[in-house]
């Protein structure tokens, strides 16, 4: 598929990735936990595996500071809704980096309970529109309930895939994403849609994970470690070079703080040209 055709809304037209299954398995998990209100248990679902100085949290680890989730949006939150925010499975705030005005229309690839959605709703203000694209119906349907009781209605959730995202070519100014590239099995196709869909100089402002080059394979081949956002983290010259790839232009890539004894968090910032 070309980076610059616009795909069909709906399913790939490929097999599922073994991996997109476990992943949204796992999700849905945290996403019922949230929508019961209980976050602790939505934690808990993420939960994967310890390390020496690691307290297993979120999509991975955390150490003594809070690395994962909510509470890392501190001002940046705002007047957002705190029940998305308890449910938030981030690693950064993508929205303090993605500089919204007034009017644009955003996209953020796995939206997940909406956290992210509702702060840039209320940035790009009614002029403007906001859609969340997540894989996993029980997120979706949480995300909904939390748009409705914020009462923010520029906002749209629509089910889908990052590698095939259902909307038309220079449709969007900015793509958001926490924590969420890194889940997915080709980031060079996922990286080409976001491209695709952007307009002309339009922003990519993400956070997610960046793998250490001494990332060893063990961890690689794990699947546990994999939904724990560590396993198909990029190392910064692969996000670098993959962004370029797709079309990217002046890519930045700013560690913010280490998530696991191999990986990083980080904002990644580009845009394409124009």
């Amino acid at each position: 598929m070309s980076p610059h055709t616009t795909p069909p809304a709906g399913r790939p037209d490929t097999p599922e990735p073994p991996i997109r299954e476990i992943v949204r398995e796992h999700y849905a998990a945290a996403a019922r936990h949230s929508a019961a209100g209980d976050y602790e248990q939505a934690l808990q679902a993420e939960q994967q595996f310890d390390q020496p100085g690691y307290e297993a949290n979120c999509c991975g680890t955390t150490g003594t500071t809070a690395v994962y989730g909510g509470h890392l949006y501190g001002d940046e939150a705002g007047e957002t809704l705190a029940a998305a925010l308890s449910a938030s499975l981030g690693c950064g705030v993508p929205t303090a980096v993605a500089d919204l005005h007034s009017g644009e229309t955003v996209l953020d690839l796995g939206s997940g309970a909406g956290a992210d959605v509702l702060i840039s709703a209320r940035r790009v203000g009614p002029r403007g529109r906001v859609i969340g694209l997540d894989m996993t119906p029980e997120m979706l349907e949480l995300a909904r309930r939390n748009a409705a009781a914020a009462g923010v209605d520029n906002v749209e959730f629509v089910h889908g895939y990052l590698e095939q995202i259902p909307l038309p070519d220079d449709s969007v100014d900015v793509v958001l994403s926490n924590c969420v590239i890194n889940l997915a099995a080709d980031k060079t196709v996922v990286l080409a849609e976001a491209a695709r869909v952007l307009r002309p100089g339009g922003r990519f402002a993400v956070s997610d994970i960046i793998a250490d080059t001494d990332i060893d394979q063990a961890t690689r081949d794990d699947p546990q470690q994999w939904t724990g956002c560590i396993a198909g983290a990029l190392t910064h010259r692969q996000f670098t070079h993959a962004l370029h790839l797709a079309g990217f232009v002046d890519v930045e890539i700013a560690e913010t703080h280490r998530v696991h004894p191999r990986a990083v968090a980080a904002i990644v910032r580009a845009h394409t040209p124009g």
